[in-house]
C-alpha cells in the first residue's frame, strides 16, 4: 500500500525557512509519487490565493509559486476553514484547485492507515 503524507504548514513569510521546507517536502514528495496532502493554516493561509506565493522569497529555496503549482497538479491543498474566515477569504478566492475544510477533514486524512503527518 502506497504511503499518504499529510503536511501541515502553519508558518509564512515571518518563518520563511519553516514555510519553504512544508512546501519543499510537500513537492518533492509528489514527485515521488507518495499520496500529499497539504493544508494551509496560520500566516500560511494567504499563499491559497492568486499571486501571493509569487510575493514570497528566500534565497537559495525553489520559488514558492512552482512548488505550489507542482503539489496542486499532483496532490490535494486544503486552506483551514477557521484560517480563512478570519481572513475573509472564501472559496470564490482561493486558486482553482484549493478547497477549504476543517479540523475533522484533518483528523481523517492525518489518522489514515499508511499516513505520516508532519507539521511545519
Amino acid at each position: 500500500m502506497p504511503k499518504k503524507l499529510v503536511i501541515k504548514v502553519t508558518a509564512g513569510p515571518e518563518s520563511a525557512e519553516r514555510c519553504s521546507q512544508a512546501f519543499t517536502v510537500a513537492a518533492v514528495a509528489v514527485a515521488s509519487g507518495v499520496e500529499v496532502s497539504l493544508w494551509l493554516t496560520g500566516e500560511s493561509a494567504w499563499f491559497a490565493l492568486p499571486g501571493r506565493a509569487a510575493e514570497f522569497e528566500l534565497p537559495h529555496a525553489a520559488p514558492l509559486p512552482d512548488l505550489l503549482d507542482s503539489i496542486l497538479a499532483g496532490g490535494r491543498v486544503t486552506l483551514c476553514t477557521q484560517c480563512a474566515a478570519r481572513r475573509e477569504i472564501t472559496e470564490k478566492d482561493v486558486l482553482e484547485g484549493v478547497r477549504i475544510a476543517g479540523a475533522q477533514v484533518f483528523v481523517q486524512e492525518a489518522m489514515g492507515d499508511g499516513t505520516q503527518a508532519l507539521v511545519y
